[in-house]
């Protein structure tokens, strides 16, 4: 990647990675179109490759880039002092929200890119996939599980929260509904729902 790209304006650079991570989360790296990029962007084709060399060169700054930008909001949005199992949730959730507002595409990005199956795009970004997973588990190690009635299974509750936020923020991006803060709010009143169903 040539570094100059972060002498561009912040806007046109927002605007190249925003259609990047758009058109890679709809098609996955093998279907994605460098066409279809610049043609979101508003841009050249020359200036895409000046920057970026080659689709997979601009696949793995994008990844690279979600993964910083998404790790940066997490450790300054969740409190360290934190061990109740909802709050830690829900401010993991916030976090991402806060991505969304200026990358709506960057969790859709993510999401598709863990069942990625090209093999170039896999070898490009494999030292990176284990960062934010990570991160989430050292967060959530911290919660207290006291809280919940006996027999709550909480790695099935984990991904009962996973998939319901998944399938909220696919259904409104379908419907081309997708606003971070009404998309936040809905997930929270299913972690209020599911709060009064499992604990004490």
């Amino acid at each position: 990647m040539n570094e100059k790209f972060f002498d561009l304006k912040k806007e046109k650079q927002d605007r190249m990675i925003n259609a990047a991570l758009k058109v890679f989360a709809m098609n996955g790296y093998g279907h994605a179109s460098t066409d279809e990029i610049v043609r979101e962007a508003g841009i050249s084709k020359g200036l895409l490759f000046h920057y970026f060399i080659s689709k997979l060169g601009l696949y793995a700054f994008v990844y690279d880039y979600s993964v910083r930008y998404l790790l940066l909001e997490l450790t300054t949005g969740v409190n360290r002092e934190e061990t109740d199992f909802f709050k830690l949730v829900d401010q993991i959730k916030l976090s991402q929200v806060q991505c969304m507002k200026n990358y709506p595409y960057i969790l859709q990005f993510l999401n598709r890119s863990r069942g990625e199956d090209a093999t170039e795009a896999l070898m490009e970004t494999e030292d990176k996939r284990g960062i934010l997973p990570d991160k989430y588990c050292e967060i959530m190690e911290k919660a207290d599980l006291s809280c919940f009635r006996e027999g709550v299974d909480v790695e099935r509750l984990k991904k009962i929260i996973t998939y319901t936020a998944d399938g909220l923020m696919t259904e409104q991006f379908m419907e081309e509904s997708f606003q971070p803060e009404i998309y936040y709010q809905e997930i929270k009143s299913y972690l209020d729902m599911l709060k009064k169903i499992t604990c004490k």
